[in-house]
Parts: C-alpha cells; sequence; structure tokens
C-alpha cells in the first residue's frame, strides 16, 4: 500500500465517504475561476476577490503544504418542506441545512485525521479547511478523483450526486495523487440551466453568484433586488434546485440519520423567524441557519410567506411591517403583503401607515414602490 493509499485509507477510518488526494499547488482551471471575477460574476461575494490570491494558490495557506487530502462527506435527506411538518406559512430549506451544522463536524473530523496521518509519518504540518476556508475546493477534489464538475458548477459523484460537503486537509508531506478515473460527464442534459429561477446558471459551468437564490438567502446582508424577490418562490435557506433536478442525484441514498434535525425546523417555522429579533437566537445554534442573522431569516421568511399567502402569515407580516426593529424586515414585509394580500383594505392602511413612519431612507423608497405596484 502507498503512503497515499494509506492516508486515504485514514480518511475513510475517521468516517468520511469520499478522500482523494491531489497536489497542493493552482489548480489547471484557476484562469477560469479568475476569469469568473474579473466579470464580476462573484456578485456581493466581495471575499472572493479579497482572497484570490490564496483562492488560487493553496501554498498561500501552507507554505510547506505538497499535498491536498480532499475528503467528501453525504448529507443526502428527502427534500425539507416545512409546510409537510405541519408549520404554517410553509417555506422550504436547502437539504444540507436541515441537519446540524457540518462545519464543526468536519473540521473535528479533519482534525482526527490529521492526527493520525501524524502518528504514520505521512505529514507533520497540516491545515484543514472545510467550506470557509479560501481554496477552490471543487477544482482540487475534480482533480483527485473524488468527482467531475458538472453545468451547475457543482461537483457530481456517481453514488451521491451533487448530494455532498467538501473539506481538505493541506499537509506538508509528499503523498502520491489519486489516480483520477474516467471523467463524468452531463452529456447534453441541461435541466439545472432550465431549471434555475433566477437564470443563474449563465452556460456550462458559469453562476452569476447576484443572481443565485442561494447567495440571496444566506450570504447577502441586503434586500433583494424586486425581480429577484418575485422568483425565490418558496425558498426560505438556500436553493436544491439545480441539484434537484440532475440525474445523478435520483438515487443518491439518504443519509439524514447521521445528521439529525435542526431544532429550528420544528419550533414555529417562518412565522418564528419573521418575529425573532434576538441576536444569534438559541434555536439557530449549532446549525447552518444562523448563519444570514436573525434579520436576513426574518427577511427570508416575509419573502417566502408572499409565495404561500395564509391568514396566519398575514397577522405575522404584519406584526413584523408595524414593530420590526430592521428597516430591511419591514421592506419586505411590506413588499410580502402587498404581492400577497393586495387589494385587502386593512393591508392598504398597513402599508401606508408604515410609510408615513418609515425612518430608512432605502426601506421607505423599497415600501413605497411595492405599494405602488401593488395598487
Amino acid at each position: 500500500m502507498t503512503r497515499g493509499e494509506r492516508a486515504i485509507e485514514l480518511a475513510r477510518d475517521v468516517g468520511f465517504d469520499l478522500a482523494g488526494i491531489a497536489p497542493c499547488a493552482p489548480p489547471p482551471d484557476a484562469a477560469r475561476f479568475e476569469d469568473w471575477l474579473d466579470r464580476g460574476h462573484h456578485g456581493g461575494l466581495a471575499y472572493m476577490a479579497r482572497d484570490r490570491a490564496r483562492i488560487l494558490d493553496p501554498r498561500l495557506l501552507l507554505p510547506s503544504g505538497k499535498s491536498i487530502l480532499v475528503v467528501g462527506f453525504a448529507h443526502s435527506r428527502p427534500a425539507v418542506d416545512l409546510a409537510d411538518r405541519g408549520l404554517p406559512g410553509g417555506g422550504r430549506v436547502a437539504r444540507y441545512a436541515a441537519g446540524r451544522d457540518y462545519h464543526n463536524r468536519m473540521l473535528k473530523m479533519l482534525r482526527r485525521l490529521a492526527r493520525r496521518l501524524k502518528q504514520e509519518g505521512l505529514g507533520d504540518l497540516r491545515r484543514p479547511v472545510a467550506d470557509a476556508g479560501p481554496v477552490l475546493e471543487r477544482s482540487h477534489a475534480a482533480r483527485a478523483g473524488i468527482g467531475f464538475l458538472s453545468k451547475a458548477a457543482n461537483l457530481l459523484h456517481p453514488r451521491f450526486g451533487p448530494w455532498f460537503f467538501l473539506g481538505e486537509l493541506l499537509i506538508d508531506s509528499e503523498l502520491e495523487p489519486t489516480p483520477v478515473p474516467p471523467a463524468g460527464s452531463c452529456g447534453s442534459c441541461r435541466a439545472c440551466i432550465d431549471a434555475c429561477p433566477t437564470g443563474a446558471i449563465l452556460e456550462p459551468g458559469r453562476v452569476d453568484a447576484g443572481k443565485c437564490i442561494s447567495f440571496h438567502t444566506i450570504e447577502s446582508s441586503e434586500l433583494s433586488p424586486r425581480p429577484i424577490r418575485e422568483r425565490i418562490g418558496p425558498w426560505a435557506f438556500g436553493c436544491d434546485v439545480c441539484s434537484e433536478v440532475c440525474p445523478w442525484g435520483h438515487s443518491a441514498p439518504d443519509t439524514s440519520a447521521k445528521w439529525g434535525d435542526s431544532p429550528s425546523l420544528v419550533e414555529g417555522g417562518l412565522l418564528r423567524w419573521l418575529a425573532q429579533t434576538e441576536p444569534r437566537p438559541a434555536w439557530a445554534e449549532a446549525t447552518a441557519l444562523r448563519r444570514p442573522g436573525e434579520a436576513g431569516l426574518a427577511r427570508n421568511a416575509a419573502i417566502a410567506l408572499a409565495h404561500a399567502p395564509s391568514e396566519a402569515g398575514r397577522d405575522g407580516l404584519l406584526g413584523a411591517l408595524s414593530s420590526h426593529p430592521s428597516a430591511m424586515v419591514r421592506a419586505a414585509s411590506a413588499w410580502s403583503l402587498a404581492r400577497a394580500h393586495a387589494p385587502d383594505e386593512g393591508v392598504v392602511r398597513a402599508i401606508e401607515g408604515s410609510l408615513v413612519r418609515e425612518p430608512d431612507p432605502v426601506a421607505e423608497a423599497d415600501i413605497r414602490a411595492s405599494l405602488d405596484q401593488a395598487f
């Protein structure tokens, strides 16, 4: 058994579903990433441009790095629709976010793997990365034979489809790169391109982050543009459309048992999100749902409620419109009410009243536009 094969065996012993080794060097498609940045397709992800150099060359993270041990951890589960769980207002959540937060778990596993590697003389200096680090992880994973890049710019595996997390361990030891199997292919399929609600997949392999629902419901701290709001649909956190229509993922095994359920999905759903004003709410701790913050979750809930009108949703939106401390949430609530509950006289009066009281000029302009558009 080679040193590289032993490292992969240890990764599987620790609990990872997939593992492969790539050189610790810029990947072959680094120029494609630079072109994506230069065209502004990273949208509001400013850190991508700020960290350009480190993302392109992993040796800037670990100057003595020789190899990257790439790992995959499956997270497939049934679609997560809050309406199916009996929660008022419905709403959908990306499958990966329905369980406990993967970052901490994967980092712990990577550190455990690093200790095992050191014990066996397979690397002394290691740098673990679990999604949040500045690494072109999908490119390195493809080079390590973990999967192949799809037209939706994610990574596909024959068994797990697109439903797996990636992590990396940068190592100062020279390990034999994994022999890359024959690349899979999307062939002539363009299901993800045709299904994307906002047209964010501009061409095969190129996604405009500024149009992506996941960006607007997770990373963005602002209210999404009005045309995007119209197309967000029920998505209250993330978006799985491109993955759900992908034929490669239809037969992925259900791995939800090892992730459990996030408590935020069983404690009030969107109406609780909308009413939440406490920073770092306890029910969102240890879940990916804490990423947008309390105002971001409330904004997402308000927009999703517009796509599934209900009496409970209307009451929740009226409450947020009149008293939520975030101007962004007040504007989102006005938009949702105008879209879903016009021309209800009480709703019209409430929006008009909020327009008079609104101290934030950006929110005021958005509320006025909602009022003009609906009535």
